[in-house]
């Protein structure tokens, strides 16, 4: 079976490499792909709105979409009206990540656990909702905003400020809308789930690192590492997070003429009443692909063409191997700001010697050399026995690549590890 992958990143460069071990694959190609999908797949320039095209004169079996931008802007729609095989939702369905609002209206109707909110189009009505939902609060721009466009302001002048930033233009058109949420006490864990629109089987739980400091400080990012499973999301908790949230998402969108394929995103608070929805993604995360790639022994391009085709509920649900993997970003210089582009990159084979693999995410080639080419530009993977066994893995591979002009956390899966230590003894 041939297979487009489409997409540029971390989490598609972890895509690739788990596609291109399927003994269904005939060749994969991606597009636009980084230097990194490269070893895996023959990258092709194809613009958007040629993907239906190029999928036909290729006779591409099956078409996986790795970003949500072109899940929400129809992607998906456009080949499956062609007849062609696709791994992603329908516009429609991918709202759940594209709308928060939507999001939010969908589980106040379905009943599903999540904070309490307010949707606004007008930053005088939403500073006059504030006192309501006391402080800290959450603001959120709508749309999609590349995982930045949520603010948590303690004080009353800073909620005041993230509204004026969001409807100022601060996220673009994202901030079109505002959603403004009461702020929930916990521990956040992330679910993957995937559905055919009927069946439902679970995909794995992890953790990221959203801030960009130690210690978790500093503004949000796209996220700086990540680590799975979290053991924090027991089985009892992804039991209740199946039966409570996944599935009546599932059945409502079903309901509504909405039916969402594809894997469903949950990024869940583990509050003292239990689980409670935060936002959904409509496709795999970044970084928390590289540690499920990482765990996943299975034919990918079969689960996902299964997924395609409906066929999830004849299948054997994957299950993942029972080793722990974790993933230190490095990013640019000056991320989550204006990264610092064109620094070299070396000793990535040094690093993957180690037993670790390195994903590239934002990389590209100049004049025979890898330099950066993005915020985010390296995904250091390791596994391990434990999450503590893995950390080392992975900074022992992060010490090996020669990267100037980036930087990365030094405390990638210190909550786990120290839950280990304490297990322990």
């Amino acid at each position: 079976m041939k297979v487009l992958l489409i997409g540029s990143g971390g989490r598609e460069h972890a895509l690739a490499w788990k596609l291109a071990q399927s003994p269904r694959l005939s060749k994969l190609f991606a597009t636009p792909g980084n230097p990194g999908i490269a070893q895996h797949a023959e990258l092709v320039d194809v613009a958007p709105h040629n993907i239906v095209g190029f999928a036909r004169e290729e006779n591409i079996g099956l078409v996986v979409i790795g970003p949500e931008q072109p899940l929400v802007e129809g992607m998906a729609d456009e080949l499956r009206a062609d007849g062609v095989l696709v791994f992603g939702p329908s516009a429609a369905a991918a709202r759940l990540e594209g709308s928060k609002g939507f999001t939010k209206d969908l589980c106040r109707r379905a009943n599903i656990p999540t904070a309490d909110y307010e949707r606004f189009d007008d930053a005088a009505a939403a500073k006059a909702a504030l006192p309501r939902f006391g402080l800290p609060v959450v603001i959120k721009a709508d749309g999609l905003a590349a995982g930045k466009g949520v603010v948590i302001p303690m004080t009353a002048a800073e909620a005041e400020a993230a509204i004026d930033d969001m409807f100022g233009g601060g996220f673009g058109s994202a901030g079109a809308e505002v959603v403004i949420e009461e702020f929930m006490a916990g521990e956040e864990a992330s679910f993957f789930a995937l559905t055919d629109g009927k069946t439902i089987v679970p995909f794995g739980s992890a953790q990221d690192h959203k801030r960009v400091g130690g210690g978790d400080t500093g503004p949000n990012t796209g996220g700086m590492g990540a680590y799975s499973p979290a053991s924090i999301l027991t089985p009892e908790l992804e039991a209740q997070v199946m039966e409570r949230i996944i599935r009546p998402t599932v059945d409502t969108m079903a309901a509504e003429g909405n039916p969402y394929s594809g894997v469903l995103y949950a990024g869940l608070m583990l509050t003292a009443d239990g689980p409670k929805l935060i936002e959904y993604n409509c496709r795999f995360g970044d970084p928390e692909t590289q540690v499920l790639m990482a765990r996943f022994d299975g034919d990918l391009v079969t689960l996902l063409a299964d997924v395609a085709e409906g066929r999830l509920g004849e299948i054997t649900p994957p299950v993942l191997a029972d080793r722990a993997a974790l993933t230190v970003v490095i990013a640019a210089d000056g991320y989550p700001g204006t990264p610092a582009k064109g620094g070299v990159i070396a000793g990535i084979d040094r690093a993957e010697h180690t037993g670790a693999r390195v994903f590239q995410a934002g990389t590209a080639l100049a004049d025979g050399q890898l330099v950066a080419a993005g915020g985010r530009v390296l995904a250091v993977t390791a596994t391990g026995r434990t999450v503590a066994a893995a950390q080392i893995a992975a900074y022992a591979a992060v010490d090996a690549i020669d990267f100037p002009t980036g930087f990365c956390r030094r405390d990638i899966g210190w909550r786990e590890v120290e839950r280990e230590a304490g297990r322990v003894a």
